[in-house]
């Protein structure tokens, strides 16, 4: 069993690679196209029209005779890179393809990174040697400067750019792989020669630690190397762990709803086995299908879909926790306000984007006063919104136009208590925090142990965690410490000869309603700098349109930081306010006479310059102390 995800910058030809791969493999009768919208994996009819994969498929096949490979065809498109991390947590290896026309792009490098951070086994498949001005060596070249200089080249092309190009395999040079295994290089020097099996014994064990990556050549659209490459995915990737007697541990990376509404989970197993009628954290088993086949049950290594979790959502755990299961998703940069057509929908749209939102956590759904906002990676999302909401859901929508999602930091360290009886406080609940400048979100307690019941501080907890998903401008606070420092409640009681008497009794529901008061005077009193995101561009375009398009670059704030000159085309890479992207990609087209290409990708937040942009706040607001008492306590 091997768990195989496909991953590419858009327009790469993975689609069409596992279309080939399917043909190959004797799954289809027919090679779709991309083109034609009749792809095995792209079942959306969005998907269909665009020729983009927006939603991971899943689909299996044998190869080698005896390994069954879950291919999971994932998204290119960087409006949809959230979809491709989800997917990175389950996968026992990759195939990262790339154009040799193109050579490496944006996304390229993106999932390249991800795909070492995790340290998950990748097979590098440069594609569309077939096309015109295809280049095996300028791409090999990228590969080693750009992404991994651990590339061994697995073959060369012969007759590249035409349509009888071909991948003639050979055996992989030693020099790489010796420098990772010093008894390798030992054996080379003593013999001079190793024999081939020893080689491909080696090229496997480091492939499978993520230590040297493998690269194929050929073309999805003819076939060229894809036998060679389906070989490489038998042979040198590990395959998935197996341990079905062992506690059950699996991880939900995509959530679907079918015909009748019921929610479909997809689920790897990482050990264990689940079975039909088999309770989890988020609701019993009634049926399981495996590689498209009813089954009484997943086991470890399989990948299923599970019907019956009413309560779940992408990323939940069933059993005990997996391995690689922390994503860590770039976060969404713009975020637009959605309104149905018709204003007697507003509760129809509030409910089937919260249904969307269970399949995508990070559409970050919110409401604001009458208004309704879902969080974006691109604008190419609302186009599939739009089409979702209207082809599933019958409503009509308009958007308005997309802003740009900051953040907020601490600027100093504050403090906050309100005590138990105190005048003021219509809580039963003494509590204190500190909230001071870090690295990541986190949260402490310098309480003494059993001063607190657990089920309180876990109330605490999660309410100051909810509680910064608006700082004193309206955005999500980031990079801080709280710490709980004071903490009273009052126990258990009730009148004598009655029973349980809550309004003498501490509950959970006083620290929800005390904390966000104590944690937002904290935060008022240490103050809070905004900051906007900044995304990483990656920009071709015609050299002779460089003088014309750099200064519209700089004066949107852009920060050039290499320039590559090959011939006719330029590169261009270096950083751009997420507010300036837009602007730029609408003026592109006219400076380079259409044939600019602009990729941009999340880079890292920086403090915002001159006057500071807030963000309607949702809910009951703590910063206005009488309006939030009034509608938490219902106006006692």
């Amino acid at each position: 069993m091997l768990n195989l995800g496909i991953l590419a910058h858009v327009d790469a030809g993975k689609t069409s690679l596992t279309e080939r791969l399917l043909y190959a493999a004797g799954v289809i009768d027919e090679i779709g196209s991309v083109d034609d919208g009749n792809t095995q994996t792209d079942t959306l009819a969005l998907e269909r029209q665009r020729g983009i994969t927006i939603k991971a498929a899943v689909t299996s096949f044998t190869i080698a005779s005896d390994t069954t490979v879950n291919l999971i065809d994932t998204p290119g498109h960087p409006d949809f890179i959230a979809e491709v991390e989800r997917v990175l947590s389950v996968l026992d290896g990759a195939v990262l393809v790339i154009s040799a026309v193109e050579g490496v792009q944006a996304q390229t490098h993106v999932l390249m990174r991800a795909l070492k951070r995790l340290g998950i086994p990748t097979l590098i498949f440069v594609n569309k040697i077939d096309r015109r001005y295809a280049d095996d060596k300028k791409v090999l070249t990228a590969i080693a400067d750009r992404l991994t200089q651990t590339a061994i080249p697995m073959g060369a092309v012969r007759e590249i750019g035409t349509p009888d190009a071909a991948f003639v395999p050979a055996s992989p040079p030693i020099d790489v792989l010796a420098d990772h295994d010093d008894r390798l290089l030992a054996e080379y020097l003593a013999g001079g020669v190793l024999p081939p099996s020893r080689i491909t014994c080696a090229l496997a064990e480091q492939t499978g630690q993520a230590r040297v990556h493998p690269v194929f050549f050929g073309s999805a659209i003819t076939g060229a190397g894809v036998d060679e490459l389906t070989a490489g995915i038998a042979t040198l990737l590990p395959k998935a762990a197996t341990d079905a007697e062992a506690p059950a541990s699996g991880s939900v990376f995509k959530v679907e709803r079918g015909p009748a509404g019921e929610k479909i989970a997809y689920a790897r197993m990482f050990a264990g086995r689940l079975r039909v009628r088999e309770k989890t954290q988020v609701g019993r088993i009634t049926s399981i299908a495996v590689a498209g086949e009813p089954a009484a049950e997943i086991t470890a290594g399989q990948i299923g879909k599970l019907c019956g979790l009413n309560a779940v959502r992408i990323g939940d755990t069933l059993g005990v926790d997996p391995p690689r299961t922390r994503h860590r998703f770039a976060p969404p940069t713009l975020e637009t306000v959605v309104a149905p057509v018709r204003s007697r929908d507003n509760g129809r749209l509030h409910a089937a984007l919260t249904q969307l939102a269970e399949q995508d956590p990070l559409i970050n759904l919110r409401v604001a006063g009458d208004e309704i906002l879902v969080s974006l990676y691109g604008e190419v999302q609302k186009e599939v919104l739009d089409a979702t909401l209207r082809t599933d859901f019958g409503l009509a929508v308009t958007f308005r136009e997309s802003t740009v999602i900051c953040v907020e930091r601490p600027a100093g360290t504050g403090a906050a208590v309100e005590y138990m009886s105190a005048a003021g406080n219509p809580f039963l609940a003494t509590v204190g925090v500190r909230i001071e400048p870090a690295s990541g979100l986190e949260f402490r307690y310098e309480i003494e142990l059993g001063a607190l019941p657990l089920a309180f501080i876990k109330a605490i907890e999660d309410t100051v965690r909810a509680t910064l998903a608006q700082g004193l401008s309206g955005w999500q606070v980031t990079d801080c410490v709280v710490t709980l420092t004071h903490s009273g409640y009052a126990p258990r009681q009730s009148a004598m000869h009655a029973g349980f008497d809550k309004s003498m009794s501490s509950t959970s529901a006083d620290f929800r309603g005390l904390v966000p008061l104590v944690l937002m005077n904290a935060l008022s009193r240490a103050g809070t700098r905004v900051y906007e995101p900044v995304q990483r561009f990656h920009l071709s375009l015609p050299a002779d349109a460089v003088p014309a398009t750099l200064p519209v670059l700089i004066r949107a704030g852009g920060l050039p930081e290499a320039q590559q000159v090959t011939g006719a085309t330029c590169v261009v890479d270096g950083t751009i306010p997420a507010a300036s992207v837009r602007d730029l990609e609408q003026a592109l087209p006219g400076l380079t006479s259409g044939e600019g290409v602009l990729d941009c990708v999340f880079d890292h937040y920086q403090r915002v310059r001159g006057p500071r942009p807030s963000r309607l706040r949702a809910g009951p607001d703590p910063l206005d102390r009488k309006e939030y008492l009034l509608r938490v306590t219902r106006g006692v």
